[in-house]
């Protein structure tokens, strides 16, 4: 996994702390017991074999599940001390989830907290990988080896600049804005946060078949750009109540636009979750501001335990 990661084996060692020669023999031993090779050179460092790539997330599972083991004894020996890490998407770390955090620092003083983001398919994979114990994300992720519980609902609302003709006007339907530029994020499969999808699904239900729009690849330049009058975006209210607090972005109410995102809590299905790690759940589920609007109370997730 980390000759994986650092793209070579002098890499590696560095960051495991072993010689560059043990690393070799470990994986030379390894190679001889399965009797296939598992690297291959190529430019810029060494990549998986097809073998490698088969074997990298059994070895994921592996590593993870040794995490799960030592999180277990930590917690058998003290229920107040040890690490609870949590990954979320970018937008959803923001204001709403902190006073969550400072909740649960508060209530567990001698819990090492640390928090991450990522995209929701990164979200997904590195609590899959063991390396975060709770990811927050839009939308279900179906994998097997993934539990996940609808926590929250992000409301999406049209962003404009203050000068915008429509700025605080209510619209009866989104139609009015069909000949407005419109900035999106771009789509990618692996990336279904991504609101290009939700607005061209919102013009097609009303039988416009195209806009004009403008890929952008940052919440910041999208923010940007809305604000000097080059377009209007569908967002979520979340990301921009800085802008609305003090006057530099505005919205148009429209009355035919029911748009969210829905948030979802993932932990690996089967893995070890501490008394603390399912606290700050309990706190995720009952934080009514996380995504500007509760969840309708659904199936929860189930407590798991190391055996």
């Amino acid at each position: 996994m980390a000759i994986h990661s650092a793209r070579g084996f002098s890499s590696a060692a560095d960051i495991l702390g072993r010689s560059q020669p043990a690393i070799s023999r470990r994986i030379a031993l390894l190679e001889q017991e399965l009797g296939i090779t598992l690297f291959e050179r190529a430019t810029g460092g060494v990549v998986l074999s097809e073998a490698g790539r088969t074997l990298l997330p059994h070895a994921e599972r592996v590593h993870a599940a040794l995490r799960d083991a030592a999180n277990a004894m930590e917690a058998l020996r003290t229920e107040t001390a040890g690490a609870v890490s949590i990954v979320a998407v970018g937008t959803l770390a923001g204001t709403n989830l902190t006073p969550v955090l400072k909740r649960f620092a508060a209530d567990h003083p001698k819990i090492d907290l640390s928090i991450s983001t990522a995209s929701s398919a990164v979200v997904s994979n590195l609590v899959r990988r063991g390396e975060a114990v709770i990811g927050l994300r839009y939308l279900l992720d179906p994998a097997s080896d993934i539990v996940c519980e609808h926590i929250a609902s992000e409301t999406m609302v049209v962003a404009c600049s203050t000068e915008h003709r429509f700025a605080g006007k209510r619209l009866k339907s989104l139609a009015a804005l069909c000949h407005e530029p419109w900035f999106a994020f771009q789509n990618a499969y692996d990336q279904r946060e991504t609101f290009a999808d939700n607005i061209f699904a919102q013009f097609q239900a009303r039988g416009i078949g195209a806009i004009r729009w403008t890929p952008v690849d940052s919440l910041n330049a999208m923010k940007r750009l809305i604000e000097a009058g080059l377009g209007v975006a569908l967002m979520s209210e979340n990301a921009i109540q800085e802008e609305l607090g003090v006057g530099s972005l505005a919205t148009i109410p429209v009355a035919d636009l029911r748009v969210a995102n829905p948030v979802y809590a993932v932990v690996r299905k089967g893995g070890y979750l501490s008394p603390a790690a399912q606290h700050l759940l309990a706190l995720l589920r009952n934080a009514p501001d996380l995504a500007g609007k509760p969840a309708t109370p659904g199936k929860r997730l189930r407590r798991s335990h190391s055996k």
